[in-house]
């Protein structure tokens, strides 16, 4: 009863709903180009290994050249770089879509921790100083309103940039003639190869998108919130962002709703010290809440009609 009434108490306080932006946002990216690449036909659950991939090759470039913003770019492009490889065997070359995203997951585990001990010779990276960092930024004036301000305009820069790309997926997957053509594609790829619309073009184009956003994930998360690397610290985020996917149904702002509930659960995880509850049992949360959803809404959300399918011209 006890913890029941803290756990209540922590809803008075702003810090939880600022934790929750926050991880929700870490989650929102790769989320994002899951719904872009699905969107398009294209299974995507290599999200956790494009993120450690990121993640790690941010740290790297940032320790190298001192430079975040050129840190963030790498990240950004060796997210990508993970996704064109993904895009090839799964669309060139027709392979199970599954496989290809689980070896690509494996493979990313496996090299990261490979070049950690060929580069720095250790199992876990130094900390990069405070100013090679993605920088928080405070809203001037909007900062100060009371309780509000330190919720959302106290946030990291990579939160105000996946609102903005939030807003502009949906506009575009919804309100865009190349929405539609990329929609179309998910949908029924025969039809909208005969509407004269490149099949391949399109899907190389989504995955690869989910590739760069879930890159710029690993970077927010190792030099926007951990300020290391340490392998596999993505710790099975980009399955939760899987899930967080298809709890809102392929849609953008649908998959934001379920990434701020699982956000919720880390952010009741940072606050153990003052919870009278196992940190272990708080931990799995985020975990639980996964499974639920997956076991909930799996058999009844629908994916795109082709979502999976390789597309193969005549065989429709």
């Amino acid at each position: 009863m006890n913890a029941l009434l803290i756990i209540l108490g922590l809803f008075k306080s702003p810090d939880v709903y600022h934790s929750t932006l926050t991880y929700g946002t870490l989650l929102l990216l790769p989320a994002l180009g899951g719904v872009i690449s699905e969107r398009s036909g294209v299974v995507n659950i290599a999200m956790e290994g494009m993120m450690l991939t990121g993640a790690f090759f941010a740290v790297v470039a940032d320790l190298a050249w001192h430079n975040v913003w050129l840190a963030v770019l790498v990240a950004i492009i060796a997210g990508g770089f993970m996704a064109l490889i993904h895009a090839v065997v799964s669309i060139r070359y027709h392979a199970d879509q599954i496989v290809s995203g689980v070896a690509i997951n494996i493979v990313a585990a496996g090299l990261t921790v490979f070049l950690l001990n060929q580069f720095y010779g250790v199992q876990e990276i130094g900390s990069v100083a405070p100013q090679f960092l993605i920088p928080n930024i405070k809203v001037p004036v909007l900062d100060a309103i009371p309780f509000i301000g330190p919720i959302f305009f106290e946030q990291n820069l990579v939160v105000y940039i996946a609102i903005i790309l939030l807003v502009a997926i949906n506009i575009i997957l919804f309100r865009t003639r190349l929405g539609l053509r990329l929609r179309a594609v998910g949908e029924h790829p025969s039809a909208a190869d005969t509407a004269g619309i490149n099949v391949y073009t399109l899907r190389y184009g989504a995955v690869i998108a989910s590739g760069l956003l879930s890159g710029l994930a690993g970077a927010f998360l190792s030099i926007g919130l951990s300020n290391t690397f340490v392998p596999n610290m993505t710790d099975g985020r980009g399955y939760i962002a899987l899930a967080a996917m298809i709890f809102g149904k392929w849609t953008p702002l649908g998959a934001f709703a379920a990434c701020l509930i699982f956000g919720l659960g880390q952010a009741i995880y940072d606050n153990t010290s003052i919870i009278p509850i196992s940190p272990y049992f708080l931990s799995m949360l985020p975990y639980i809440l996964t499974l639920v959803v997956l076991a909930g809404l799996v058999g009844r959300s629908i994916p795109p009609a082709a979502d999976g399918i390789p597309y193969e011209p005549g065989n429709e």
